[in-house]
């Protein structure tokens, strides 16, 4: 405090711009992990030094993120690539990246707050308050990301820091000053389209969908950022809500609801236009050259991606049957094979392997329930499971929908369950047409759940359904033909297949 009073230089390697300089100079420039992780440390030192000018402050945090742009550019596109890491790699990454976005956000948070309470050198950094919140928000969505795709719990401080930003940006009318991020990315944006693009994102049930999708849903939103909107006042195309009195998560609009002056409402009317047309050219197998995702992804992917927010823009997610609050011990299994061995197909099974899960409450449709903080790391979204409720005598099938971490690392799972009964069953191709199925392939056939149409749905091995290959199977001494309808599901081991079934005579084949 007394070198600040005095106007001397803080004891500091960054005290000055030039030795700051020299010692980006020697940062490693073709490892871009040792690189990131000491700017990093640089980061949060920086931000921690209550001695720096606040100019200089801001000065050294901006030229600490622009020299670790390039590097965490690469680093995120290896972490999302298509492919799975091998688990090492895949935390390394996460915790490098997820590090130098948490440290980011804090130091241009110290910057805008010391700006906010008034500190001198504030009116040299007025000018540029635009790029400070812009960027501020940016930092806050990734590292808000890197949690969300390990399913951690969200600091609420978020949502209060957003709310800071926004009531600031709109009381000072700069939300919509535009604003050039960095040279890298010569796209301009705005305060509000940065505060848009998280609450619209967020706010599209992260929780539900697997690590890469997350990725490529807010890679799509910000691709078509400027069709989503923030306004005081809702309308029948207002998606979210935010409070900026009592900061939360962005919640879902009920028009009937009472508005006060402190709600901001997000729109992202335009969108469902611009999905619409993307769809059409994906579904030619097709990914547009525009369209930057971070990364090379085929088509069906960023598809399943698109879809996904197409379909929660146009309706609202319902639950379809009412939960019981009931605890109910329920056998487990993880996997197709491990699934296919609990039916009456005659293979080797072993007992020791299946789980014991307590389930919180249960449904014709679904399950929730709460898992401890080890022994469950393999769980993840798509995964399907194996379930036999206590006191029942068959197995049935389910795959994870959404999953969270609270703060004590407990893992909550919500699941949807496919059917209540299933049985194994041999598949083989009927006529020609078939080329690529395996013959005598085992799979899972569904039975139509209590009140429900026959449906004919079966699971097979991931990538194994042809379209144009119908296919024959035997089940209680009957013969039955499947001609494929469509392809219902993709899950991380199994394709949810669904037939048209036609039961045959003895002597048809």
């Amino acid at each position: 405090m007394l070198s600040r009073l005095l106007g001397k230089k803080p004891d500091h390697p960054m005290a000055d711009m030039k030795s700051a300089h020299a010692l980006l100079d020697e940062l490693p420039k073709h490892d871009p992990i040792k690189s990131l992780m000491e700017l990093t440390d640089w980061m949060e030192s920086v931000a921690d030094n209550s001695e720096f000018k606040l100019e200089h402050q801001f000065a050294v945090v901006r030229m600490l993120d622009e020299a670790a742009y390039t590097h965490a550019r690469k680093l995120s596109r290896e972490y999302f690539a298509a492919q799975e890491l091998p688990k090492f790699q895949e935390n390394r990454l996460w915790l490098v990246l997820g590090g130098w976005y948490r440290n980011a956000f804090n130091a241009y948070s110290v910057v805008f707050n010391r700006y906010c309470e008034g500190e001198k050198g504030g009116a040299s950094i007025r000018g540029a308050m635009p790029l400070l919140v812009a960027r501020t928000v940016r930092a806050m969505t990734a590292s808000l990301k890197f949690s969300c795709v390990h399913y951690g719990p969200v600091d609420s401080n978020i949502w209060a820091c957003l709310g800071r930003l926004y009531n600031h940006a709109e009381r000072q009318q700069y939300l919509d000053s535009p604003v050039s991020l960095y040279v890298a990315l010569p796209r301009s944006t705005s305060v509000k389209l940065e505060i848009a693009h998280l609450l619209g994102w967020y706010g599209c049930g992260v929780s539900s969908l697997s690590p890469l999708v997350m990725h490529l849903t807010e890679r799509i939103i910000d691709q078509y950022i400027d069709t989503v909107d923030m306004r005081p006042q809702p309308d029948e195309h207002s998606l979210f809500g935010f409070d900026l009195n009592s900061p939360s998560l962005p919640r879902r609009v009920n028009i009937d609801a009472t508005v006060h002056p402190y709600m901001r409402f997000v729109s992202m009317e335009g969108m469902q236009a611009k999905l619409e047309t993307l769809l059409k050219v994906l579904q030619k197998n097709i990914v547009p050259d525009d369209l930057i995702l971070g990364g090379d992804y085929e088509a069906e992917l960023v598809r399943e991606a698109a879809e996904y927010l197409l379909k929660y823009l146009v309706s609202l997610p319902q639950r379809r049957s009412l939960r019981r609050e009931i605890q109910i011990k329920t056998k487990i299994v993880s996997g197709f094979s491990r699934t296919l061995e609990c039916t009456d197909v005659g293979l080797n099974f072993n007992a020791n392997n299946i789980a014991e899960w307590q389930l919180e409450n249960i449904s014709s449709s679904g399950f929730y329930t709460v898992l401890p903080q080890h022994g469950n790391e393999s769980v993840r979204i798509g995964h399907l499971l194996g379930i036999q409720p206590g006191g029942v005598k068959h197995w049935g099938v389910a795959v994870i929908r959404r999953l969270m971490r609270d703060d004590e690392n407990h893992l909550h799972v919500g699941a949807e369950i496919l059917s209540n009964q299933i049985s194994g069953v041999a598949l083989r191709q009927s006529g020609g047409g078939g080329a690529g199925f395996e013959e005598g392939q085992m799979a899972l056939w569904l039975h139509p759940r209590f009140g429900e149409e026959s449906s004919g749905r079966v699971c097979l091995l991931v990538n194994s359904y042809v379209p144009n290959c119908s296919l024959l199977t035997e089940m209680n001494g009957k013969k039955f033909l499947l001609i494929p309808h469509a392809l219902k599901q993709k899950h991380l081991d199994c394709d949810l297949v669904e037939f048209r079934t036609i039961e045959q005579d003895e002597n048809e084949e």
